[in-house]
């Protein structure tokens, strides 16, 4: 079934919610839920509570009757209770219920991320920016503010139809003459709350609309300038010997700048948000006494009526002022769905990508399976993504236990063949056919060690208990690394801590513990001297027997432990022989 190529474009921030309530999980979401929803129930019944307690008590205190406002000090110690315990337990079990959500969608999101190299792909056609920001922060983001602009909307709509009935029978009806005739709006409390809170709404709206896309733009640039920072951090050595300090601060200086002039209109609109949100808040203070006082001062309701009545008008205007109250956290939200939705359709899409950019347009290399023991590679060519040519490799076959050297000038594309035969280029023409169930091992110049032990890192990508102590002592050993022998329960940044040549010493042990069946090693011993290097091929010809090892080099000294040679040429070069 062929995927329409518009349908991930249509993701709706329903659908980002929606997979979590429906997953494995739904059940112990529900349930959680269902917990926080009674609370915000009843602490909405406690609140109607409340708001009666208050005009009795404050009846009791005109009419001077103590007994009364004894009773009622007991009552509001109940109340009062009430709301803390229902307070302290609904913040509780909502955070259990974020994080679980936020646990779900981590993982979801990094076995999308991480699956089918779609994290390699993003990163080459730089098809999204700081997918680490998307999967932790803005997972967050979504969880929590979807959870509390939910939960505080619903909350919110419960209280406002609660507090309008009795808003709406303690204010009664407002009489007045229009031209000699007698106009009465019932509930007219009511009314004043809604075009009040209609009016700050629109106000609201119109004046900090932009909002949205300025918090899109700020979490963006602050991933751009956190990441800079990372990179001096991963790469201090060679900052260091450069002296490159002023040229780095240089450029972060320049990626700080772009945080400085968005927050410039961050300032700006949140200035504008808070001068109608303070003073809708200032002037709410007062117009419901304002609101109220015809009926108070024409003696129809008592002083404790009189201040049930103006905190029901403050709670239904508040009610009514949802909107107001949470646009920042809004912004904020819809900015955080807008990245991921983003996000997604990339990550959904980058099969399709990967079709129409390697294939429709360039032809595509096609890669199959076979139940050959042989890597084929028939009539390749690799391209760039533009689809200009960079190689034209031709056909060559890999047999078990053959011994291949790759050779070409720098640029030739050595190393993008390497990319094809993974399958991480797909950029070209022609077509691989690799044996099924073929174990194939890719050792860059520069091979990746994860922080942890060195035990970890020896094994990876296998887990650190994949293979015996024994094991790796004596392929660190084999590898000329016995001084590293003793240390494999040490945690550390390896990349950091060993030298390039113990780097790829341990690449070369790596490659012993896994036994692979295609072993591809790109410049893999470069940063190692010729006794050294000599003594790796040995170690690997010697003890990967059944394997086909496939070189990148340079030195014609490697020739001697290997009996083919694939010369790459640059396609201009090809074009102009």
């Amino acid at each position: 079934m062929t995927e329409n190529p518009n349908s991930s474009a249509d993701i709706t921030a329903w659908g980002l919610i929606k997979p979590y309530w429906v997953s494995e999980d739904k059940w112990r979401a529900w349930g959680l839920l269902t917990i926080v929803i009674a609370m915000n129930m009843t602490m909405v019944a406690a609140n109607v509570w409340f708001n009666r307690w208050q005009g009795i008590f404050f009846d009791a205190i005109q009419q001077y009757n103590y007994p009364v406002f004894k009773h009622s000090l007991l009552q509001f110690t109940v109340i009062a209770l009430a709301l803390i315990l229902l307070g302290s337990y609904r913040t509780y079990f909502r955070q259990m219920l974020e994080f679980r959500w936020r646990q779900w969608l981590t993982t979801k999101y990094l076995n999308a991320w991480l699956g089918d190299d779609a994290y390699y792909r993003i990163e080459r056609d730089r098809l999204a920016d700081n997918p680490d920001q998307r999967v932790s922060a803005d997972l967050q983001g979504l969880a929590s503010n979807t959870l509390n602009l939910s939960l505080g909307l619903l909350s919110t709509t419960v209280t406002l139809f609660s507090f309008i009935v009795i808003l709406w029978n303690l204010s009664g009806a407002l009489a007045f003459p229009v031209f000699g005739t007698q106009i009465s709006i019932p509930g007219y409390m009511v009314w004043v709350a809604l075009i009040y809170a209609a009016i700050g709404s629109w106000i609201t709206h119109k004046v900090n609309h932009p909002l949205v896309s300025i918090n899109y733009q700020q979490q963006r640039v602050e991933a751009d300038f956190r990441f800079s920072l990372i990179r001096i951090r991963e790469n201090a050595d060679q900052i260091a010997l450069y002296q490159g300090e002023a040229a780095e601060e240089k450029s972060l200086q320049g990626v700080f700048g772009h945080i400085r002039d968005n927050w410039r209109l961050v300032m700006r609109f949140t200035r504008r948000l808070s001068i109608v949100v303070i003073s809708y808040s200032q002037l709410a203070i007062v117009f419901p006494y304002i609101a109220a006082a015809p009926k108070y001062f024409s003696k129809a309701i008592s002083f404790g009526v009189y201040q049930q009545l103006t905190s029901a008008f403050g709670t239904v205007s508040d009610s009514f002022s949802w909107f107001i109250n949470n646009y920042d956290s809004l912004a904020e939200w819809r900015a955080t769905v807008n990245r991921l939705r983003e996000f997604n359709r990339v990550m959904r899409e980058q099969h399709l990508h990967e079709s129409v950019v390697g294939g429709t347009a360039h032809g595509g290399i096609n890669i199959h399976m076979t139940d050959t023991q042989v890597l084929d590679v028939q009539d390749l060519v690799l391209k760039r993504p533009d689809g200009q040519p960079i190689a034209a490799i031709g056909s060559f076959r890999i047999a078990r236990k053959a011994r291949w050297m790759v050779r070409g000038p720098s640029g030739a594309g050595k190393s993008t063949l390497l990319r094809a035969l993974a399958g991480l280029w797909p950029f070209g023409e022609g077509t691989i056919e690799a044996p099924v169930g073929a174990k194939l091992m890719f050792v860059p110049q520069r091979s990746y060690l994860p922080i942890g032990t060195l035990k970890a890192a020896l094994c990876y990508p296998s887990l650190g208990d994949a293979f015996s102590d024994d094991a790796c002592r004596e392929a660190l050993t084999v590898c000329r690394l016995p001084e590293l022998a003793d240390r494999l329960a040490e945690s550390a940044h390896w990349e950091h801590t060993l030298s390039p040549g113990e780097q790829q010493r341990v690449a070369a042990a790596r490659a012993l513990l896994q036994k692979p069946d295609f072993l591809f090693l790109d410049e893999a011993t470069s940063a190692l001297d010729p006794d050294n290097e000599a003594a790796i091929y040995t170690a690997l010809n010697e003890r990967l027997v059944d394997s086909a090892i496939i070189s990148v080099a340079h030195r014609k000294t490697l020739e001697a432990f290997h009996d083919q040679t694939l010369y790459v040429e640059r396609a201009v070069e090809r074009e102009a022989a």
